[in-house]
């Protein structure tokens, strides 16, 4: 009787209970089967290095009004290059973004699609103008002489370490990625210029305010204060695309040749051997700031028809960039870079250009607004006086 079957034992159960057995008390074999299969571990993927190569997104628009190049303020859309060192490879990756690129730049207008009836000049003319409403939309009202000073004191060495070093490469494309990184957490941005950018500060600086929808605030020599706007929200920044690699440097004519116009071989020979005995007008040192270079050089010329800046240390590229430089901005004849030296003549016919005072900054400069400020004197004049009534 103590031995009864599981059948029995069941069914007296379930007439008594109303209970069921559960299933592993009786268990059944497909059900085992499955079982089996649900307690093995679903085995993982094999790992895929990340990388930043990858096809399957969807390349990145980017709205930003002006042609996208790895320099600003080191290369010119006038310059016309005659060939490539390599082919034209996006340093953005390979279908990481909506514009094609040409060698030198990713233009905003699409090559192919443009209107024939628009020409080059209009297109310029309309992103010009899109820069410059985003840009006063972004300004707001302009900032009063006390707000500036504060600011800029607010970015002294003493005071904060955050800085943006810009340096021989000048004002990269990356750089105003970094920019909008630290207008996250501050108002204003440090930006320290060295080297070859600084041979044309009013350059440098305008293609600062003009790439970021910026204001400069505050000047002293290389160091700049970059303030973002009253109306600028870090949440409505621009979509900045990264580059990946920089490009190599397209091919240009050269800057000496091998004879100077209006003199023959001789001359030029004999001008490059006196070039070099000149005495050493400056020595630039690496990293340093030359902003005071073109006009040391229009006073040089005042007195003599060659001079020899000394650049020992400097690397060789960077000869070529300052050559170019002052070549456009003295104006004047580039001789010959041996030795380390740059050599330059003025000409036959040299005149001093007259307009010296617009293309350069002084050393230092607050860029102050007097008409703002009186504005808001008056508004606190006003504001006073209706409280006064009032009392």
């Amino acid at each position: 009787m103590r031995h009864l079957s599981s059948s029995t034992a069941s069914s007296k159960l379930h007439d008594i209970y109303c209970f069921k057995p559960p299933p592993s008390l009786s268990p059944e074999k497909p059900q085992a089967s499955n079982n089996n299969n649900n307690n093995k571990k679903k085995q993982k993927p094999e790992y895929r290095p990340p990388s930043s190569l990858e096809t399957n997104k969807k390349p990145l628009r980017s709205d930003l009004p002006f042609d996208f190049r790895f320099s600003y303020t080191e290369s010119s859309p006038d310059a016309r290059p005659i060939g490539l060192r390599e082919p034209k490879y996006s340093p953005f990756g390979p279908g990481r973004l909506d514009r094609t690129w040409t060698g030198v730049c990713a233009p905003a207008v699409d090559l192919k699609v443009k209107s024939v009836d628009v020409g080059v000049g209009e297109e310029g003319a309309d992103l010009e103008e899109k820069r410059r409403v985003i840009r006063e939309k972004i300004q707001g009202k302009p900032l009063t002489k006390a707000e500036r000073r504060i600011l800029a004191e607010k970015c002294q060495r003493n005071k904060t370490k955050r800085q943006i070093n810009l340096g021989r490469d000048g004002l990269t494309h990356n750089m105003l990625n970094d920019i909008h990184n630290h207008w996250k957490h501050d108002e204003v941005v440090r930006v320290k210029c060295m080297g070859v950018p600084t041979v044309n500060m009013k350059n440098v600086c305008t293609q600062l305010e003009d790439k970021t929808f910026g204001t400069i605030i505050h000047r002293h020599c290389g160091l700049l204060v970059l303030y973002r706007g009253r109306n600028y929200h870090p949440r409505n920044r621009p979509v900045i695309p990264l580059m990946l690699w920089k490009p190599h440097e397209p091919v240009y004519p050269r800057l000496i040749k091998t004879t100077i116009d209006g003199l023959s071989i001789e001359e030029t020979k004999e001008m490059r051997k006196r070039g070099l005995a000149v005495p050493a007008l400056t020595r630039l040192s690496r990293n340093g700031y030359y902003g005071s270079l073109v006009p040391m050089v229009r006073d040089a010329f005042l007195v003599s028809e060659l001079v020899r800046i000394d650049c020992q240390g400097l690397d060789r590229s960077d000869h070529k960039k300052i050559g170019c430089k002052l070549r456009d901005l003295v104006p004047c004849i580039l001789v010959t870079f041996d030795k380390e030296q740059i050599v330059v003549w003025r000409g036959k016919d040299y005149k001093p250009p007259e307009d010296e005072d617009e293309q350069f900054f002084a050393d230092r400069q607050l860029f102050d607004d007097p008409q703002s400020d009186m504005d808001c004197s008056e508004e606190t004049r006003s504001s006073d006086e209706t409280s006064f009534q009032q009392e």
